[in-house]
């Protein structure tokens, strides 16, 4: 069976945000955004805890440098092209080759909410997908009551599918998610 060729690192650029696969030197202001995000978006991501540690931070950017070597999940960390502060991650992951689609994730520190990063950078990382790796569908999964996740879905142009039973995985048990599809025709 002939192995897909390795797709380069590559960043995604618009007006204000840049975003570019994670390197370990990122590993302390990804330590930094996370800790001090916790009491907003650990609500909703399990692993941004209170003891969310540097060494969490590095095994989470060698995690999505092997990702992104075999071609698996893209992730890319989300920084502000005028200062160079780290605002956060979004990335495509559990892909799908047979079915050409792939989950979308965000995350934005929380001291940057509110400023429609997470819709931004969304909505480059899914013409990312559709234009290199050739998705015809992405899906982004959130508990039904992430509300801001949710407006970023649509915002993004992603459309409610359905709440699908026990779809999520979080906080030691399964539970009803948000499913929202994205179509190349549904980018703003």
């Amino acid at each position: 069976m002939p192995t897909e060729p390795v797709l380069p690192a590559q960043e995604l650029v618009e007006e204000t945000l840049r975003l570019r696969p994670w390197q370990m030197q990122d590993a302390a202001d990804l330590f930094d955004a996370v800790r001090s995000s916790v009491m907003s978006v650990g609500r909703w991501l399990p692993w941004c805890r209170a003891d969310y540690s540097l060494d969490d931070a590095n095994a989470w950017i060698r995690h999505c440098q092997d990702g992104w070597s075999q071609g698996e999940h893209f992730a890319f960390s989300i920084v502000d092209r005028m200062t160079g502060e780290l605002l956060g991650g979004a990335g495509l992951n559990q892909r799908n080759r047979l079915h050409c689609s792939a989950n979308l994730g965000y995350w934005v520190r929380q001291s940057r909410h509110g400023e429609g990063i997470a819709a931004r950078a969304a909505a480059l990382v899914a013409r990312f997908g559709f234009e290199q790796l050739g998705l015809i569908r992405i899906e982004i999964i959130v508990l039904p009551d992430n509300h801001p996740s949710r407006r970023v879905a649509e915002k993004t142009g992603a459309q409610f599918e359905a709440i699908a039973r026990q779809r999520l995985w979080a906080n030691g048990r399964a539970n009803d998610a948000a499913v929202y599809g994205l179509i190349l025709t549904d980018l703003s």
